[in-house]
């Protein structure tokens, strides 16, 4: 739907997400609370923008709420095998990085640094290489035209109800507990033109 010229949206369902290993029902649901505000703030400052009241907010809530999007489609309780080398992703993982265990170490090493912000598995359109990288600010650090194929949120509402602080080394590991990887080599494989958020 458009208001005066401006897409509008709607918050996404994610009711798949029940029964995640190691990431409880009541984490999801206050995680997708707060996905639902990036979808309002897109919404609302799309009208204050559509009114002349501009808004440098616009690409920290819509990054915001596409990164969840992705985040959290990639999810489903229970998870798939990790990809081996005989698929598209796997292959793409160990060319880049050696092997898809290196790859994993790798990002979870990223994930596990301090601060907050998002761990993102890209692909360089331009030469098809799979790259990790930290962003922290949804709209700061993201490289114009990569393909993000895997998103981790570690920020701390991703997992304080469930987990410490302390132990975000126990969120990675369940999230990766519950990575539906046929979506992600579906990103991979997806012309770079018409990837959507999910």
């Amino acid at each position: 739907m458009k208001t005066d010229g401006r897409a509008t949206y709607s918050a996404k369902s994610f009711d798949h997400l029940k029964g995640l290993t190691g990431i409880s029902d009541g984490q999801i649901a206050e995680h997708l609370d707060l996905y639902a505000g990036y979808v309002k703030q897109v919404n609302s400052l799309a009208q204050e923008l559509s009114e002349m009241r501009v808004d440098r907010k616009e690409a920290y809530e819509y990054d915001g709420m596409v990164l969840h999007e992705l985040y959290f489609s990639s999810l489903k309780p229970g998870g798939d095998s990790r990809p081996s080398d005989r698929q598209g992703l796997g292959r793409a993982l160990a060319e880049t990085f050696g092997s898809v265990e290196r790859w994993q170490d790798h990002f979870q090493a990223i994930a596990g640094m301090r601060g907050i912000g998002w761990v993102i598995l890209f692909e360089d359109p331009a030469s098809h290489r799979l790259i990790n990288q930290w962003v922290s600010l949804h709209q700061d650090g993201i490289p114009a035209r990569w393909n993000p194929l895997l998103v981790l949120d570690v920020w701390e509402h991703a997992f304080m109800r469930d987990y410490k602080a302390s132990e975000r080394a126990k969120y990675i590991e369940a999230f990766f507990k519950n990575v539906d990887w046929s979506v992600v080599e579906q990103r991979l494989s997806e012309p770079a033109a018409v990837k959507s958020a999910a």
